[in-house]
């Protein structure tokens, strides 16, 4: 149960009387690292059913408490090797290449002394395994680790549940309240079983590092606490495991010896079918491998029961206090606790949010739930991102990457899953909401995040850092490319704690943070813009365009443009070197006004200083602008490139060598040209949701006209991705890619355009009073189909149908960007260039 100088105890008696409490495994065999291997080739790691034969189950319910000990990721300091053979023009690439993983020479965020000794300390447990149905860690590269499994039975055959998977086709599974911090609430519903699981974290005066935490399971009246492990960690001291149940329980054990957790479903799932297979009994078959590391406790109940867990850090089993503190984390005491918490969580989310007033009952629940969805899917990673080597090298290994250095993040993720793991562009979105229920863990996050900058300004774009989070991701998706960008939106929150100071939003105390904090990111956050001023600049002074589209495509109908973050939304048919993508011209615009408010408010007045407003002055130029991207028949901007509309996928028989086949190609019907790419969309509104064009102007009225437009953007569900006009409105863009971003209603997009026309609604102009109607309207209309998907499904949804009355589609649990809606509801809007 534990690694690096922590050591493990053996189960003792008590809990050998009820099963022989046990969790380990031994490394992989190639046969089941192919299987691995193929299923993160698949993209996921789902599990199948049970295989059983004449079984004679005991109850549908089974319940699992796992517990680990990361070990450390290797990591090689490369000052010389294999790239040092390399002569020319070849030695500059690698040089090159070492740059892009070599951290940035600045200052930790994480070092500074506001994320030390108190903060540091009372975030050190939670329940930061987003990936899992319930799992706990600490934010702590060696951590132990506890989750839960459970037997759920579904036509007739039982399947293993454990990681968060579609595919398990539960009706809802998400978190109702979570404070981030020591409290959590969740509701899981599997065919007709129904889970709670409750979550709580304190620190006692007789506490180890980090305090004690319990886990409620209530699956919908006295017995003494069991001890069922103990063992000691170099970080928080001696630990125990206790279980309390007034209900008839029956606990079995098995331990394994292994070095990750990603393949712990497998390795249980095999341990419960072989043993039903030998003994007709669908439990674990209380055996406990050599030198153990996982230890795995089942048990078996019948429903309606109650079960709670508690961890006890710097304990020992002789303290007369220990009876002390397992009461007060269990039974009434605990539910005493729980039902505390709950009122403190509901207060504080009518206080920060201050909703009351704006919206129902109903859609207050819901708020609640996409807020705590948000705050219980963080999760702490640790591991090395994969940097892709450049076209012809290969390491002597036979290796096409070189490792990043060893890193941890505490973020958010966008969907517990499909997408456990941080996305960057997704990032700045989730910390709107989080800032203002938390600057402090908002800080810590963004901090974590500014910390992955290497030597020339750059973050990879996800983070796929350890065995689990590699296991859930295609095999074509793992490697990271130093050249692409991603949309820097952590601008958007800390532009905010920047005005809000101004504001005098905060307490001194959380001013004074915030203030350490800015100056401490305002050398990473330059290097972070001069790397998109230096890499993704255009071919002419002022212009931008993401690098890294593929020029040479015959099998994409308009080559995505993935460095974006909107995919497949239609730019320039044939990318060169003169595109103007309009979206980054915004987000260089916004990262230029930050970084200048920042300057500001901590009386900077050197050169570079000075190079931020003149650079900021330039990109807000209306003028420049409009010359460079506006339509001026329609009023839309556009991106500008070599572009044609004739074109299409088609069939094509292709010889190769002797043999004919069909493919699904591209073909061209009139050569491009360099023009404005005439597709109206959400690309077309970023200078309005930036807020760059003058409320008297007349391109804001054109702005209004394409939005409330049925026939372009608008629908009652709120604002689609594309225009229904556009030649490539829900086209694929290959045989087998489905449209993403061709007409979807996507929650972030229409939160910036909902910020907008608030904006403009309190601006003296001509149209102010209809940016205020527009704004009602679209604001209803979102909260409605949100709210209305939430009751009827049990989720959040990753984008929403324009074309089937709103219903929620692709990833569901998608509790990243859309648990917009909270702000949404609560009318509050990111400090963007005015």
């Amino acid at each position: 149960m534990t690694g690096g100088s922590s050591s493990t105890r053996r189960p003792t008696a008590a809990a050998r009387s009820r099963g022989r409490p046990s969790e380990a495994s031994e490394p992989e065999p190639s046969a089941r690292r192919a299987a691995a291997a193929a299923a993160r080739r698949r993209g996921r790691g789902d599990h199948g059913p049970l295989r059983l034969m004449d079984v004679r189950p005991r109850t549908l319910a089974l319940f699992v408490i796992a517990s680990f000990a990361l070990v450390s990721v290797a990591f090689v300091v490369y000052t010389g090797g294999w790239w040092e053979e390399a002569e020319g023009e070849g030695a500059a690439t690698l040089r090159k290449v070492m740059r892009s993983v070599t951290p940035l020479s600045a200052p930790r965020m994480m070092d500074l002394p506001q994320f030390q000794s108190n903060h540091k300390e009372s975030l050190y447990w939670g329940t930061y395994r987003p990936n899992v149905y319930l799992g706990i860690r600490a934010r702590t590269p060696l951590s132990l680790i506890a989750g839960l499994m459970w037997i759920g039975l579904k036509n007739g055959q039982y399947f293993l549940r454990h990681v968060c998977q579609d595919s398990d086709e539960l009706s809802t599974f998400g978190w109702t309240a979570h404070n981030g911090r020591d409290y959590g609430r969740q509701v899981l519903v599997d065919h007709g079983l129904f889970l709670t699981t409750s979550f709580l974290k304190e620190k006692g005066e007789s506490s180890g590092y980090g305090g004690d935490w319990a886990v409620r399971l209530d699956a919908n009246s006295e017995r003494g606490p069991v001890l069922l492990a103990s063992g000691s960690h170099e970080e928080i001291g001696d630990w125990e495991l206790y279980l309390r149940s007034e209900d008839n329980l029956e606990i079995h054990r098995a331990g394994f010896k292994s070095t990750s957790m990603h393949n712990l479903s497998d390795l249980v799932q095999q341990a419960v079918a072989t043993n039903a297979m030998q003994t007709g009994n669908l439990n674990l078959p209380d055996i406990t491998e050599d030198s153990s590391n996982i230890m795995v406790y089942q048990v078996s109940i019948k429903t309606p029961a109650q079960i709670d867990i508690v961890f006890l850090s710097g304990s020992s089993s002789k303290s007369p206090v220990i009876e002390e503190r397992i009461s007060k984390l269990t039974g009434p005491m605990l539910s005493t606790r729980l039902e505390t918490k709950q009122k403190e969580f509901e207060e504080k989310y009518d206080r920060i949010f201050n909703v009351n007033n704006k919206i129902d009952s109903r859609e207050l629940s819901v708020g609640r739930a996409a807020l705590s969805s948000l705050l219980g899917g963080v999760g702490y990673f640790y591991g090395q991102s994969k940097i892709a080597l450049p076209k012809g090298f290969t390491q002597k290994n036979g290796d096409k990457y070189i490792p990043y250095w060893p890193a941890a993040l505490y973020t958010a993720v966008p969907s517990r899953s499909f997408f456990p793991r941080g996305f960057l562009w997704d990032e700045g979105f989730h910390q709107l909401v989080i800032w203002r229920w938390d600057v402090h863990i908002s800080m810590d996050i963004i901090g974590h995040w500014l910390d992955l900058l290497n030597s020339d300004g750059w973050i990879p774009r996800e983070q796929i850092l350890g065995a689990e989070a590699l296991s859930k991701v295609p095999e074509e998706f793992v490697l990271q490319y130093p050249s692409n960008g991603n949309p820097p939106t952590l601008f958007l929150a800390i532009r905010d704690l920047a005005s809000g100071i101004h504001a005098h939003q905060f307490s001194d105390e959380e001013a004074e943070k915030i203030s350490s904090f800015l100056e401490r990111a305002y050398i990473r956050l330059n290097s972070w813009f001069q790397w998109f001023n230096s890499t993704q600049s255009g071919k002419y002074e002022g212009t931008f365009y993401w690098h890294g589209r593929d020029n040479i495509t015959t099998r994409e109908l308009n080559p995505k443009t993935l460095t974006s973050g909107l995919d497949d939304y239609p730019r320039a048919s044939h990318p060169n070197d003169e595109e103007r993508h309009v979206d980054l011209r915004c987000w260089m615009l916004l990262a230029a006004n930050c970084i200048r408010s920042i300057a500001e408010f901590l009386k900077m007045d050197g050169a570079l200083e000075k190079d931020y407003y003149k650079i900021s002055n330039q990109l807000s130029d209306f003028g420049t602008l409009n010359k460079l991207h506006l339509d001026d028949k329609i009023g839309a901007y556009f991106d500008y490139g070599n572009h044609t509309e004739k074109v299409r996928l088609r069939w094509f028989d292709v010889k190769d060598k002797d043999t004919m086949r069909r493919e699904f190609l591209r073909e061209t019907l009139q050569p491009p040209q360099l023009q404005l790419v005439p597709h109206v969309g959400y690309v077309s509104l970023f200078p309005f949701m930036m807020g760059t064009i003058p409320p008297e102007s007349w391109v804001l009225e054109k702005q209004l006209d394409l939005i409330s437009n049925t026939s372009i953007l608008w629908t009652d569900y709120g604002l689609r991705s594309l225009s229904r006009k556009s030649s490539i409105y829900m086209k694929r863009n290959t045989e087998h890619d489905p449209p993403y971003w061709r007409g979807a209603i996507w929650i972030n997009m229409n939160y910036m355009v909902l910020s907008a026309l608030h904006h403009y609604a309190h601006e003296d102009g001509p149209y102010s009073g209809r940016a205020g109607e527009l704004y009602d309207k679209l604001r209803s209309n979102l909260i409605r189909n949100i709210v209305q998907n939430y009751d009827e499904t049990g989720f959040f949804w990753e984008n929403y149908d324009q074309k089937n009355k709103g219903k929620g589609k692709g990833a569901r649990s998608f509790t990243g960007w859309t648990s917009l809606i909270v702000l949404i509801m609560a009318e509050s809007y990111p400090t963007l260039h005015r």
